[in-house]
Formats: C-alpha cells, structure tokens, sequence
C-alpha cells in the first residue's frame, strides 16, 4: 500500500492531531469552533474618507443657499444703485457674504482638514464718517471674493452630489478615490478664493504691530524726557531760584555772604545748561542736524571709552528720520560697546546699498551678545522693525561681535 504523501496531507487528509478535515471544519461544520471570536466590525472606508463624502454631499444645498444669496443681492443691488438704498444695500450683503466665507471655512476645516486663515475684519470703527466706512465696505476684496465663490458653486454642486450619491450604490469600491480627487478640488478652490491675500494680510499684521511698537516707544520717549527734566534741570533750576531769593534778601544785610549765594547759583546754571545740552543731544544733537552721520558719529565715538574707527560712505544725506535712528542706533550700540564688551577696539561702517542704509559695528570683546539679554537690543530690533528695517546679531561666546542694522533709504527733503 502506497504511504500518502506530505501534500495530500497539508491539502485533503485528516489532521489527526485535532480531528478536523482538510477542510478546515469539524464534522462537516463551518470553520467557526466558537473559541475563536470573530474580528470586530469595521466601516466600509476611513473616517477622513466620510468626512470627504459628506462634504461633497452637503455641496449641493450649501451651494444652492449661496448662489441665491450672490444672485440675489448683485440684481439687487446693481437693480437699486440708482436710488438711495442701493449701495448702502451691496454693502451689507458684502459683510453678510463675509459671514457665509467664514461659514465655509469652518466647514472646510471641519470636514476636509483645510486650514485657511481668517481675513482681517473690516476696521469700520476707525472708518471716520459714514460715507467712508460705506466706501471701505463696497471695495473690500473678501466679500466680493466670496460672492464669487458663491455664484460659481452651483454647477459644481449639483455634480458632485449627483457624483457621490451614485457612487455609493454602484460604484462604491472606487468611491474612496472619487471621493478624494473631488475633495482636493474643493480643497483648491476654498484657498484660491476664501483664503485672505497672503502678502496683503501679512502686510497688514506687520503694520498694525508696528504702529503699536512706534506708538510705544514714543510714550516711552516722552517719559524719558519729562522724568530727566523734571530731576535734573528744572530741580536745579528751582534750587537757582531760591538761592538768588536768598541772596536778595542779604544783598543790604550781607553783601559778601550774597555774592558767595550768587556765584553758588552762577555754578548751578551752568549745570543746568550742560544737563539741558544733554537731553537736547539725546532728543536729537545739533551737529547731525548741521553736519549729517559723519560728523555726529565721530563725535559719538569720541566719547566712547573704546577706540572706535568711525566710516562713513554715503552719496547723500538720508531722510531725517532715517538718519536720526540710524544715528541713536550707533550710539547705543557704542554705549554697550563701552559698558558690556571688554572690547579693546571697535569698528563703525556706514553705507548704502541699492535703497538700504547699512550699518555695521564691530568690536573684538568677549561676545556672548543677545537680542532678549537684556542690553536694549530688543528694544533697537524693534525700532528698526517699526521702519522696515533689520538687526542681526553675531556674537559668539569669546568674540568678535558683528551687529549689522539695515533701513530703508529714503531721499532727503530739504
């Protein structure tokens, strides 16, 4: 008798270790012993592919409500623009079409994952007078973007509920990719028509951020100024004229003790002229005024306990402005220099490149030098930033700093 072989074995015979047929079953039962449990249910697709369908199903009514909505305040609106109420009408339904782009978004981040930001709103309360504000209304870009967005959906609508409402009793193995590749055209035309103009919008964030930082800056200015007034000279000044009341009232009585009180007060006004020299230096010194960045950054350099090699190579004067921060920049780049480095030489280079000023101090101390450590240059970082300029520190542990200042240049008015 023939032995069976290893294969009828693995694909036919009895198993004798477990009693089961080549079949897989026990005694001509399905597979199923009841010790094993089932797999668990799962869904047909992934989470991400219904939140897809979905999207495209609730297409055709969220389209239907915003095509009426565009259809109905352009007619409107165009119909009414010849009496009184029709601008101040397509106005509104430019605000309310920035409610319906808000609505989408927030569908399309939900359900398709697209993270557009949100436009910046209308500042209508800084608009002045009602006429300016209907103005600021009527030409804002992201309404008529969405009104836009609004009119076109409906034939895209229509097809993509018909598409996915079929696909999911005839076509439901392929509609995974169906699902997908409209989506991403969904996704397309959410960013290319309710996402906010992206250099406009950052332009924006940029300016309001530096209106506050220069409107700060000048209170804190003005803060300065008044505290420096109010403890150095204008308490010399009183301190003055109360010894010249004094001296006064002994000029008869005590002459030589009236003269020493009038040359003690003859002292005082001298240091409170230099003192007022001084803060009228730190609110802008005269011989920039009269001589431009050479001449005022020699003098600067002058006064540094580090010597400093100041060059200057500029075709033309800058605006004031610019050569005004340009100037208090250097200086308190020097002061550091001379309180902070260690430095046994530093070095100032001023040129203009194309439409930028740069300005580059170096000094061979011991580094280590940062933007938030505490020696004013966050406070210069800001101020360049307010005006569209740069600041860039190299300071590594043990030297040399290189700080480099860029602004923008602009052409003097005389």
């Amino acid at each position: 008798m023939t032995a069976p072989s290893p294969a009828a074995d693995r694909t036919g015979g009895t198993d004798e270790r477990d009693g089961r047929d080549g079949n897989g079953g026990r005694d001509g039962h399905d597979g199923y012993d009841g010790l094993h449990p089932l797999p668990p249910p799962r869904p047909a697709y992934e989470a991400h592919t219904w939140k897809e369908i979905a999207y495209l199903l609730l297409n055709l009514p969220v389209a239907l409500f915003g095509f009426t909505y565009a259809v109905t305040v352009l007619v409107a609106g165009g119909a009414l623009t010849l009496t009184v109420i029709g601008l101040p009408l397509l106005a509104l339904s430019l605000l309310g079409a920035r409610q319906l782009g808000k609505l989408e978004r927030a569908r399309a981040r939900k359900l398709l994952g697209v993270r557009v930001e949100e436009p910046s709103p209308l500042p209508l309360a800084k608009g002045g007078g009602p006429v300016q504000r209907l103005w600021m209304a009527l030409k804002d870009p992201v309404g008529w973007r969405t009104l836009l967005y609004d009119a076109i959906r409906l034939p895209w609508g229509i097809l993509t509920f018909c598409t996915v409402l079929i696909s999911l009793f005839v076509l439901w193995p392929v509609l995974p990719y169906l699902a997908r590749g409209l989506a991403n055209l969904d996704r397309a035309m959410v960013r290319g028509l309710l996402s906010p103009s992206d250099e406009l919008e950052r332009r924006i964030a940029e300016l309001e951020s530096d209106r506050g930082i220069v409107v700060d800056t000048a209170a804190a200015d003005l803060r300065r100024i008044e505290r420096d007034l109010h403890d150095g000279a204008q308490a010399r000044l009183v301190n003055l004229a109360m010894g010249l009341g004094l001296a006064k009232e002994k000029l008869l009585e005590d002459p030589d003790a009236a003269a020493a009180m009038v040359a003690e007060a003859h002292g005082e006004v001298k240091l409170a002229l230099q003192e007022l020299r001084d803060l009228a230096r730190g609110i802008h010194p005269a011989v920039l005024t009269d001589r431009g960045l050479d001449a005022a950054l020699s003098a600067v350099a002058s006064r540094c306990t580090v010597p400093v090699t100041v060059t200057v190579d500029l075709p033309a004067r800058p605006a004031a402005a610019i050569e005004g921060i340009a100037y208090f920049t250097v200086s308190e780049l020097l002061q550091n220099i001379s309180k902070h480095s260690g430095a046994r030489s530093a070095s100032v280079d001023v040129w203009r490149s194309e439409e930028r000023l740069l300005i580059q101090v170096r000094d061979d101390g011991r580094g280590g030098a940062q933007l938030d450590g505490g020696s004013g240059m966050r406070g210069l970082a800001d101020r360049l930033g307010a005006v569209d300029g740069l600041f860039v520190v190299d300071s590594p542990a043990g030297g040399p700093t290189v700080i480099t200042a860029e602004l923008p240049w602009r052409d003097r008015q005389e």
